[in-house]
């Protein structure tokens, strides 16, 4: 399912800078968690006092791929173009709900419930295709049978919800469309946006290949004129046909403009709205701070040399030493050139701001429950456990002037109306019960052998292993300033610190597991139906591997360390426990690999040994998370108005496939129950909003409860706007309105909108 705002496509936080710019007033989550935590920046500006005519140039990562939004290839620039130029029947607003869009709709309801569910679509009357044609029950039809899944000549990359229609016909007049479902489906919402005509539906051929370059019929505010992949350049024009409030631009031009190049587009003028990394934010800021400022500039190259090193430089410059002296005096002009550029490129900066809010997505630690250490759930939960998810928020969105709140739940963002912390399922962070759940399942201080460099999660070899080079024997290939390599958390680093504290004694941990799962159930279900997961731990009172065998002692108190500071190395049946980091090594993703140091601190403190792996940027997803080789990797996931559909594939149990292999879905942690699945599968059938909102609560609990996937912060959204640039920037949830989306008339300035986004 394919839908504004929730597309399931992991992201990497790929994020650089430190900024000083001004703090967003943050707004909380209520108890009923219905606030956002941070409020859209768009200069919000009424159409009057916005300028006719014109056009804006839109930064995307890359001409994408597709336009068909449900094909697998579909991407940010998909959502973007389809987005202006077919019809949305619900848009989100800024708290993620859907909204019925009036510019399509008059109305939409669930008109029946027994023996069947039906919807009906009272369709706008105005609402025509670009051809001429009425918008009706045929182009619904239509995308029913190309996505419901039994034609396997149709490549979609998903058919939730459409698999559950039974029919799609014509109600009491063309206006109205009647869906009647086979099963019900509560998240009905989701269908059909955007929707395509039916002649892109109607055939496996136009859905495969004429829809991925070109859209010739379409029904938005705008319409494609040109894809030109050569430019880069995806030009919309105004849609003449269109029979709503008529779009302010002339023109809407999004261009590719890669994420490394996009200071070098600002400074040329080449875009009007792009979103940008911290370290961009924050030279934008500074360029604004600058204005009118004399002297040189305090920040840039060269900034940081203090005037001994200016003295120091001088002297070798104009020594004797001829070859030092040249070399220093090539340096020295090449920093002044560098000078006189920065200084240029931040004049051209200063015609933009920063426009920034939360973005609707999150990012996680996901740990491998495949094999190895973490297979074992007293493991995972000691790593969550010891985990400081505040101070990881702090170390992203505090530097940025965003509120700084952890992440409370797996299936919705704060100001979702789902919303609710169910992080309590697994507990706080406290060093001393994690020390007592790894102590519980057998891990004890003590020197082990060390797992091989190259291995997956299991501690064997990876796959294709062999051939590489094992960096960290030689010179400074693991040093953790460099782009790649391995090196050992508090060995390599060159940390220290008293190692110390004690490990609880195995009584305490003994009665975690089964107190974990009563938590869930408490969390999950003050009116659930009290089901228990079956098998070992419903007769112990927790899941499977919550206890160690009978017999296994408690490390003796004269082994423990001390209180403070990090815990000694912890072995078990003669292996040392470390677990293998992936991250990404590429430029413009410090900050995610700044988040994962911070990790290794906080388990350095249980006594975990952490190994930090860092891969090419470009197959951190695909050759390392997608395919389970890792113990511990940092991604991020969208945030959804349909939790029961999208967070299903994500938090399913794996199941062996045909070829003996592990389906796993989407969820790359390979950690689930029967019971998720049963409460997931609940609620997207459950039609009473209360019922289905408290199952979700429950599902969340209890993925909390297994500590596969530890929610951590919500991602910054950082966009570089024109000032003049009105309706637009940091949208948040909200669905983009493109035909309010504009350059301000002259003199005037941003105003609160009457009209809500979305609507």
């Amino acid at each position: 399912m394919f839908h504004d705002g929730a597309r399931r496509r992991s992201v990497a936080l790929l994020t650089t800078g430190v900024l000083a710019l001004p703090a967003v007033a943050a707004c909380g989550a209520s108890e009923e968690g219905n606030v956002p935590a941070a409020a859209q920046d768009l200069a919000p500006t009424p159409r009057d006092l916005v300028a006719n005519g014109s056009t804006l140039t839109w930064a995307i990562d890359a001409v994408p791929g597709t336009l068909n939004a449900y094909q697998a290839d579909a991407d940010t620039g998909t959502t973007r173009v389809t987005g202006a130029v077919l019809p949305a029947l619900f848009t989100l607003d800024d708290k993620g709900r859907p909204q019925t869009n009036p510019d399509y709709l008059e109305s939409a309801e669930v008109v029946e419930r027994e023996p069947r569910q039906v919807v009906v679509y009272r369709l706008n009357q105005k609402a025509v295709w670009s051809d001429g044609r009425e918008i009706g029950a045929p182009d619904f039809a239509a995308q029913w049978r190309a996505l419901r899944g039994k034609d396997p000549a149709y490549w979609t990359a998903r058919n939730a919800g459409y698999d559950r229609i039974a029919k799609v016909e014509r109600g009491k007049d063309d206006l109205e469309v009647q869906v009647t479902f086979d099963k019900p489906y509560a998240e009905w919402r989701s269908l059909f946006t955007p929707l395509y005509p039916k002649d892109v539906m109607g055939t496996p051929d136009s859905f495969n290949d004429s829809a991925r370059t070109t859209l010739k019929n379409t029904a938005g505010p705008f319409s494609l004129k040109k894809v030109d992949r050569k430019s880069g350049d995806i030009t919309l024009v105004r849609n003449p046909r269109w029979w709503g409030d008529q779009p302010k631009l002339d023109q809407l031009v999004f261009r590719k403009v890669a994420p490394k190049n996009r200071t070098k587009a600002l400074t040329a003028g080449r875009v009007d709205l792009a979103q940008v990394a911290p370290g961009e934010a924050e030279r934008i800021s500074l360029a604004r701070r600058d204005k009118g400022a004399k002297g040189p500039l305090a920040h840039g190259p060269g900034a940081g040399r203090t005037p001994a090193d200016a003295l120091m430089s001088w002297a070798v410059a104009h020594g004797t030493e001829q070859e030092a002296a040249e070399s220093e005096q090539l340096a020295r002009e090449q920093t002044r050139e560098a000078v006189v550029a920065y200084a240029a490129e931040q004049k051209s900066l200063g015609a933009y701001e920063v426009r920034k809010a939360l973005e609707p997505s999150f990012t996680q630690l996901a740990l491998n429950g495949a094999d190895g250490p973490l297979a074992d759930e007293r493991v995972r939960r000691a790593v969550a456990r010891a985990l400081d998810r505040k101070e990881l928020a702090e170390t992203v969105l505090k530097p940025l002037g965003l509120p700084a709140q952890p992440v409370g739940s797996h299936l919705a963002l704060a100001g979702q109306d789902a919303y609710e912390d169910a992080s309590d399922a697994l507990g706080s962070q406290d060093t001393a019960e994690a020390r007592a759940l790894l102590a519980e399942a057998g891990w004890k201080p003590g020197q082990g052998a060390a797992r091989p460099k190259n291995a997956g999660a299991s501690g064997e070899p990876a796959e294709g292993a062999e051939g590489e080079e094992a960096v960290g024997d030689s010179g400074n290939e693991d040093r953790p300033g460099d782009d790649g390599g391995e090196y050992i958390v508090g060995e390599d680093d060159g940390k220290s610190g008293a190692r110390g504290g004690p490990m609880l004694p195995g009584a305490v941990a003994a009665g975690q597991g089964a107190a974990l799962w009563r938590q869930a159930d408490v969390v999950a279900r003050q009116d659930g139906d009290g089901k228990t997961e079956q098998g070992a731990h419903a007769q112990q009172g927790g899941p499977p591997g919550a206890y160690a065998p009978k017999g296994t002692a408690a490390p003796k108190e004269s082994e423990s360390p001390g209180a403070e500071g990090a815990a000694g190395p912890l072995a078990k049946d003669g292996l040392e426990l470390t677990l293998r980091f992936v991250v990404p090594s590429g430029a413009g993703s410090e900050q995610l690999r700044a988040v994962a140091d911070k990790i290794a601190e906080q388990l350095e403190k249980i006594g975990v040994t952490t190994a930090m792996k860092k891969v090419p940027s470009s197959g951190y997803f695909t050759d390392h998370v997608a395919s389970g080789q890792y113990d511990m990797a940092l991604y991020s996931w969208p945030g959804t108005a349909y939790p029961a559909t999208d967070g299903r594939p994500i938090h399913a149990k794996p199941v062996p496939a045909a070829d003996g292999s592990l389906n796993v879905a989407q969820n790359y942690t390979r950690v689930g129950t029967d019971r998720i699945d049963q409460l997931f599968d609940q609620a997207v059938g459950e039609l009473d909003d209360g019922a289905r909102k408290k199952l979700i609560k429950e599902a969340d609990a209890r993925i909390w409860a297994v500590a596969g996937a530890i929610p951590l912060y919500q991602r910054p959204e950082l966009v570089a706007a024109r000032p003049s640039v009105a309706n637009a920037g940091a949208f948040g949830f909200a669905t983009p309105r493109y035909q309010d989306i504009g350059f301000l008339k002259k003199g005037a300035k941003p105003g609160k909108q009457d009209r809500k986004p979305g609507s």
